[in-house]
C-alpha cells in the first residue's frame, strides 16, 4: 500500500511529525522546573556524596576563609570513641537546633560525627541541598584543603537499627562503605532509605522548626564537586541565600550537684564516775 501514497504526501507527513516532536520536547523542557520544585518520593534521589573525578582535581583550590585546625588535616588522628549518648547544638543562620546521638544505634557513624564536631569540622559549612519534605544535606567543609583529606577517609557501614523518621540524622553515601563527612536530616518519613543502608545515629530533639526553615530555593543545584574543590567562595558567589552553620559544639551536661557529706552526730559526754 505504501507504493500508492504520493511522495509529496509522505514529505508533508514527515515534516508534520518533526514539528509535533519538537513541540513535545519544548513542552517537556518547560514543565521540568515545575517537577523539580517539589519532587515526590519517586523523584528525589537518595542522599549521596560526590565521587572524585579528574575534572574536579584540575580545578584551582580556593584559599581557606578561616584558620584550620591541624587535627582536621589528619583524619587518621580523629578516632576517639563517642560517649554512649551525647547532644550537639548547631547554631545556624536561621537559629539553633539540637541533635541527640545514641551510639548504640550506629556506633561507627556516631564516632565519626563526634570527632568531626569536637574538632570544628562543620563550622561555617553550608546546607547545600534542601529538598522540602525529603532531606536537608550538609557536611562539606568551607575549606578545600580539609575536603581533600577527608574525601577518602571512609568508614564501614553500620547495620540499620533505626528507621529514617522525620528528624533523624544520617550519613550520606556514594555506595556501600563510603561514609565520610556528609550528613542529612530527614524532613519527612523516609523509611524507603532504610533498605538502602542509610543508618540513623541520632535525632533532632530541639529546633526542628529551624531545620524546616533552611533556605530551599536552590534545591539540588549546588555542585558537590565544586564545593569540595572551591569551598565557601563558590557557594557565597553562586548561591548567596544558602543558610549555614555558625557553630556546632558538643553540649556539656551540667555537673551533678554533690550531696553534702553527713556530719556524724556528736556523742554525749559521759557522766562523771562516782567515787
Amino acid at each position: 500500500m505504501n507504493a500508492l501514497i504520493p511522495r509529496r504526501f509522505c514529505c508533508y507527513t514527515l515534516r508534520a511529525m518533526k514539528v509535533i516532536s519538537i513541540s513535545c520536547l519544548a513542552l517537556v523542557a518547560l514543565a521540568a522546573p515545575l517537577y523539580s520544585q517539589q519532587p515526590s518520593a519517586s523523584q528525589t534521589h537518595a542522599p549521596k556524596t560526590a565521587t572524585s573525578s579528574a575534572a574536579a582535581a584540575k580545578k584551582p583550590v580556593a584559599p581557606a576563609s578561616a584558620p584550620i585546625s591541624r587535627a582536621l588535616l589528619n583524619p587518621a588522628l580523629l578516632k576517639a570513641k563517642a560517649p554512649a549518648d551525647f547532644k550537639v547544638r548547631f547554631l545556624t543562620t536561621k537559629g539553633p537546633f539540637v541533635v541527640e546521638v545514641h551510639r548504640d544505634w550506629s556506633p561507627l557513624g556516631a564516632d565519626r560525627f563526634y570527632n568531626l564536631v569536637k574538632n570544628g569540622f562543620f563550622n561555617n559549612g553550608h546546607f547545600f541541598r534542601v529538598v522540602p519534605g525529603f532531606v536537608v544535606q550538609f557536611g562539606l567543609s568551607p575549606s578545600p584543603a580539609v575536603n581533600k583529606v577527608w574525601q577518602d577517609a571512609k568508614i564501614q557501614d553500620d547495620p540499620v537499627t533505626q528507621s529514617n523518621h522525620k528528624g533523624s540524622i544520617t550519613f550520606a553515601t556514594s555506595g556501600p562503605n563510603t561514609r565520610t563527612t556528609q550528613l542529612f536530616v530527614n524532613l519527612g518519613e523516609n523509611a524507603r532509605l532504610d533498605a538502602m543502608g542509610f543508618s540513623p545515629f541520632g535525632t533532632v530533639i530541639e529546633g526542628m522548626d529551624v531545620v524546616e526553615k533552611l533556605y530551599p530555593g536552590y534545591g539540588q543545584t549546588p555542585e558537590q564537586d565544586r564545593i569540595q574543590s572551591e569551598g565557601k567562595p563558590y557557594l557565597d558567589k553562586e548561591f548567596p541565600l544558602l543558610d549555614s552553620i555558625k557553630l556546632a559544639r558538643i553540649v556539656v551536661p551540667p555537673p551533678v550537684a554533690k550531696k553534702p557529706a553527713a556530719v556524724p552526730a556528736k556523742k554525749p559526754a559521759a557522766a562523771p564516775a562516782k567515787k
